[in-house]
């Protein structure tokens, strides 16, 4: 099995059972998993422990998915957030692409399908930050 080193993925759901089981099926492919159950707990770990990727369950008690998202990019504009969500909400999935997260994903989701999400986010975060170093921007 091939590893993903260097891939830190920040997983973020109130769900326990889903949180516990999808950190482990992503650490098991050899990706470097932090958790969290709160927008508030995802917000501390950026600022802490900055992950490449970001997997953001939208709807969380507390602090929503997409206040989270605003302020996960504040504070590092070239981490890549993939929005998961049960909800069907094309609307929502719009306006969040049009501010700038990765993709979007449906509940329940295809542990194969997110792992090459978390790969080409991992992948255009790496391009985002040549071009800025590139460019002085």
């Amino acid at each position: 099995m091939e590893k993903k080193k260097g891939i830190k993925v920040l997983l973020v759901d109130d769900e326990d059972v889903f949180r516990e089981t999808t950190a482990r099926q992503l650490a098991i492919r050899g990706f470097d998993v932090l958790t969290a159950e709160s927008g508030e707990a995802a917000l501390a770990l950026v600022k802490n422990d900055p992950p490449e990727v970001v997997v953001l369950d939208l709807e969380m008690p507390g602090m929503h998915g997409s206040e989270t998202f605003v302020e996960i990019k504040k504070n590092d504009p070239h981490v890549e957030v993939i929005i998961l969500t049960g909800n069907t909400n094309v609307d929502s999935a719009i306006e969040l692409i049009q501010q700038g997260i990765f993709d979007y994903l449906m509940k329940p989701i295809n542990i194969d399908e997110l792992l090459y999400k978390i790969e080409d986010a991992f992948t255009r975060k790496k391009l985002k930050e040549k071009q800025h170093y590139d460019f002085g921007m």
